[in-house]
């Protein structure tokens, strides 16, 4: 599949942008909200780089550096989902052509189709996971981080938030699709708590920011 997935972080932002507004069905909705998610996660590790080693913030060095190490992993691993998201999503539509002239066709190609479209709802619900662990991440921060930068710890947990909300959508999409309900009913419980748990520390994060202008 590696073929079909273009150099998304090798790529200009122009060039980004250009094949993303283009009729290619890659950099989709996930694509683009997992490289969101790097952009809200960089806002994070830049307060977090302004915090390093600077006066002022000497008892917070340990955990600042903590928090910009899963940071900077974090965005790694963002890059790479994104990855893992294009190529679960070419492996889902590959099934579709799969043949189906007798039976035993038709049986293996639905039991394809279904076992794809589960790893393509994980693939972006793993972004979504990641997405939360850095807003925890941004929400260890805003306490302490440097207050002449606290308000691109704010932009982080709006960003990393929204990526959270529309990397779901890919999850939700495929979800009518699925005949485990088992397995549907666990995401959805999964995507309820990640929701609820996102809003909050969010909403936590720019009170903490607002309370240090």
């Amino acid at each position: 599949m590696s073929h079909h997935i273009p150099p998304v972080y090798d790529m200009s932002i122009s060039e980004f942008l250009k094949v993303a507004a283009s009729s290619a069905h890659v950099p989709g909705g996930g694509n683009v909200s997992a490289v969101v998610a790097t952009l809200g996660a960089s806002m994070g590790a830049m307060v977090a780089s302004l915090t390093k080693g600077k006066k002022g913030y000497e008892e917070y060095q340990d955990q600042n550096d903590a928090i910009l190490k899963a940071f900077m992993d974090g965005i790694e691993e963002l890059k790479a989902m994104t990855i893992g998201d294009i190529e679960a999503f070419d492996a889902y539509m590959a099934t579709f052509k799969l043949p189906k002239d007798t039976d035993d066709q038709k049986k293996a190609r639905g039991e394809a189709i279904q076992a794809a479209g589960q790893k393509a709802t994980l693939a972006p619900l793993n972004v979504c996971r990641k997405c939360l662990d850095l807003l925890k991440e941004a929400g260890k921060l805003a306490p302490f981080g440097n207050k002449g930068a606290i308000s691109d710890c704010g932009v982080a947990a709006i960003v990393l938030e929204a990526a959270i909300r529309a990397a779901m959508l890919s999850v939700d999409i495929n979800l009518p699709s699925l005949k485990d309900q088992a397995f549907v009913d666990k995401v959805k419980a999964e995507r309820a708590m990640i929701f609820t748990e996102a809003e909050e520390i969010k909403v936590s994060i720019l009170h903490h920011m607002r309370t240090r202008w």
